[in-house]
Formats: structure tokens, C-alpha cells, sequence
């Protein structure tokens, strides 16, 4: 049975429209017949299905629209067009410090965090030691956030979206975090939520880190859909030809 579906999703950006501007140079822009709203879309007609345990890996080079996607996987946006279904719980990893309050303390962005993501207060205050632990920030809870360095931010957020145990797992980039040892540690939790069962999404620049851990593939390509199959190893040869200018788009798989 299919975990996750996307049937023809589109997405749509909006360029220069009114709060791209601002009111002052749309009045301007107005009175003077130059106000102009372009679409930009940022993914075009998306289709893919995965199963439970799947592991996607997703290509492309900057600007293909993979964090994009990503988001509206994730419930973040809506698509413009087309639609997507899932079954269970889903913890995103994709911009880790997002969402936090610099004026609260570490103690109370954890429980908004928590919340954010959808878990209840009860589940909060069970998980709240583990969580701060892994983070190894059980000296700073009451500092506040706008306290803390970047690299303890990265790991309070990745603290808080891994020790949960998904359905679905969405990473951006962030299979490793924080210094040499908390990268260490994260990779293994990481590799123990995959091993787990979950169905993941990843998206990476390592074609490494694809080969070795995805049975499926998603190659973009501004914004259109290259190839998504279960031939992982082909499509990433075909990737690094295209990158190295060996191989053209057109002759996709």
C-alpha cells in the first residue's frame, strides 16, 4: 500500500507581486502602467509513488525545485496544482533553526518546537529529557535562544524533530549537524529512524550518499521531472554525465 503519492503537483511563485515590493513602488507602479505579476513555477507536473520503507533520493542542481517539493510534502505549502496524499507521522528536517522564538528559553522553544510539529504537551514532557540530553544543552535550558551559538540551535532542532519515530522522514541536506562528534551521532540516529522502517526522503548533492542508501530515485531539473525509477545506480551515472556536460537531458531514462 502507498505511503506517500504525488499526483501532478505543480507549484507556483508569484514574482513582483505587491509584498515583493512593497506599497510605495506598486502605487508608483501602478499610476505608471509597469505593475507586472510573473509566474514562476518552481515544480511542474510531479508524479511519484512510495511504498513503506522506501528511501527516495532526490537530485538536482540548484534550482530544480527539490526543497520546494519538499515543503509542500511536508504540509509547509499547498501545490498550485495536483495533489499529494500520505499515511502517518512526519518529521521534516529541513531548515533546522526555523520556527523558534529568540526571546523564549531553550526549555520553552523546545515545548513550541514540539508543538509546531504536531505532538501533544503530555508526549513533550515525556520526551523533554531525551531531548535536551541528545542535545547536550542540559546546562543552557533557561538560557534564551538568541543566546546560544548556531551549531547548539542546529542541535536543539535536531533533537527535537529525530528522537521521534515517523512514518515518514524528510531530510534537506541535514544528515549531519554540529561538530565532528554530534555529526557522528546524528548520522547514527538517523541511520537507525531509516533502519527503522520509516519511509524517507532525501535530498543531497553526495551521490555517494544516494548510491549507497536509496532504492529509488527523483532527478528535477527546473522544475520538471527528469526521471523518477528504481534504477538508482543508472539515473546517478546519468546525473554525473550530465553534470560533466556528457550527457543531455532529452535523452533521459
Amino acid at each position: 500500500m502507498s505511503i506517500i503519492e504525488v499526483n501532478n503537483v505543480s507549484i507556483r511563485y508569484k514574482k513582483g507581486n505587491f509584498k515583493d515590493i512593497g506599497l510605495k513602488d506598486f502605487i508608483i507602479r501602478k499610476i505608471r502602467g509597469t505593475y507586472h505579476v510573473e509566474d514562476f513555477w518552481a515544480d511542474k507536473d510531479i508524479n511519484f509513488t512510495l511504498e513503506n520503507g522506501d528511501m527516495l533520493g532526490i537530485i538536482g542542481t540548484n534550482g530544480a525545485g527539490k526543497s520546494t517539493l519538499l515543503k509542500a510534502i511536508s504540509g509547509v505549502m499547498e501545490p498550485t496544482h495536483g495533489h499529494i496524499h500520505h499515511q502517518g507521522r512526519i518529521s521534516s528536517l529541513l531548515e533546522l533553526t526555523g520556527g523558534f522564538d529568540d526571546n523564549l528559553t531553550v526549555r520553552e522553544n523546545t515545548f513550541l518546537r514540539g508543538a509546531f510539529l504536531g505532538y501533544t504537551r503530555q508526549f513533550m514532557n515525556e520526551k523533554y529529557g531525551e531531548i535536551i540530553r541528545f542535545a547536550e544543552l542540559e546546562d543552557f535550558q533557561d538560557h534564551l535562544f538568541s543566546q546560544l551559538s548556531s551549531g547548539m540551535k542546529s542541535r536543539l532542532a535536531f533533537s527535537v524533530a529525530s528522537l521521534i519515530k515517523p512514518d515518514i522522514l524528510i531530510l534537506d541536506e541535514v544528515l549531519s549537524v554540529g561538530d565532528g562528534a554530534f555529526r557522528r551521532k546524528s548520522e547514527a540516529k538517523m541511520m537507525e529512524i531509516i533502519h527503522g522502517g520509516a519511509t524517507t526522503l532525501l535530498v543531497s548533492h553526495s551521490l555517494d550518499q544516494v548510491r549507497s542508501l536509496c532504492n529509488k530515485i527523483l532527478w528535477l531539473h527546473k522544475g520538471q521531472q527528469i526521471t523518477f525509477t528504481k534504477n538508482v545506480q543508472e539515473a546517478c551515472d546519468q546525473y554525473e554525465a550530465f553534470l560533466d556536460g556528457k550527457f543531455e537531458i532529452g535523452n533521459r531514462i
